[in-house]
């Protein structure tokens, strides 16, 4: 992705007060977004370009402010043009989630339980301004894996018979969500800042928001497809959540259908990633959502969708993570 600045910018940062300032940028993400950081002197923020007609920043202006409004740590927002893209925003620094825990792995549960402890608050929330998170939105997600797996596969599966599993699975899980809580929907350990310590944590990418399942989140951070959550940590943090939420007797198995879900569609979008964007680094994590999706299966409550991929993805694939990638 280009390194160009967007045009228009020296008005826009004038505009905003800072007419002269530095802009670097900043490695992208699996978006067409971009970042910038952008100096002044002391001061520094985030400049994010989401330009149109691929990107609308309007959803993200709209749950950042929501989320802080709530006393939840978005990036409070300093300008911005929706119509143009740029949105000028706090500066949470370069302090991740991920990058800390690796370099200081002891505070590895300490930092969990922080994370915990902001979806703890967030889903005593009300919910928030968004769409529910319907059947329809789960089946999409879903077939992701048959749309971009499959064919770099080679497999002809059943389609029809993937939807249909998928609804039987999902359905028990619609009258649970109700009335719902806010779903950031990509909330893992790249998308957590540490402010200033390990306990202050902020929250990115969050412009997908919708109301939905408390257990969604929980899953993103717990089945983080980008880095290795070891089993007796998933297991702790889940009781940690049950324990501070009181989380009925049905979560587990919502949690264990959640996670399928979510790592079917996120090996969708590993292969899309590649085969549409030209990112292939991502298929290298896929052995890893591969291996959290095989576990996911096990669960009684996926008993349709497990029959669906004993019959239409081989045991070689699945006993090789999917299959082999070229990277």
């Amino acid at each position: 992705m280009s390194d160009a600045l967007p045009a228009g910018l020296d008005a826009f940062l004038a505009n905003a007060g800072w007419s002269g300032a530095d802009v670097e940028p900043l490695p992208g993400d699996a978006s067409f977004r971009r970042y910038f950081r952008v100096r002044k002197g002391e001061k520094s923020a985030m400049l994010m370009d989401a330009p149109p007609p691929n990107e609308d920043p309007t959803p993200f202006l709209r749950s950042a402010t929501w989320l802080d409004a709530n006393g939840l740590r978005a990036p409070r927002i300093l300008a911005e043009e929706a119509a143009r893209g740029l949105v000028l925003l706090e500066d949470f620094g370069d302090v991740r989630m991920r990058e800390y825990v690796e370099e200081w792995p002891d505070d590895e549960r300490v930092i969990y339980r922080a994370a915990i402890d902001v979806l703890t608050e967030l889903h005593r929330l009300p919910p928030g301004p968004f769409l529910d998170y319907s059947m329809s939105e789960y089946v999409r997600e879903a077939k992701l894996l048959t749309e971009w797996y499959c064919p770099a596969q080679n497999l002809y599966p059943d389609t029809a018979g993937y939807i249909t599993a998928w609804e039987q699975v999902l359905a028990p899980i619609l009258p649970r969500q109700r009335p719902g809580v806010c779903v950031l929907r990509d909330y893992h350990a790249e998308n957590i800042m540490l402010l200033g310590s390990t306990e202050e944590q902020g929250l990115l990418d969050f412009q997908d928001a919708l109301n939905g399942h408390p257990a969604y989140d929980l899953v993103s951070l717990l089945q983080d497809a980008r880095r290795d959550v070891s089993p007796e940590l998933e297991t702790e943090m889940f009781d940690y959540y049950v324990e501070q939420t009181g989380a009925g007797d049905q979560f587990l198995a919502d949690y264990a259908v959640l996670g399928a879900q979510r790592n079917a569609k996120i090996v969708g979008i590993f292969v899309r990633l590649w085969k549409r964007d030209g990112k292939p680094r991502y298929l290298g994590m896929i052995p890893r959502v591969w291996a959290l999706l095989e576990r996911d299966l096990t669960h009684p409550a996926l008993a349709p969708v497990a029959k669906w991929f004993d019959a239409n993805v081989s045991a070689e694939l699945r006993a090789a993570g999917g299959g082999s990638w070229p990277v």
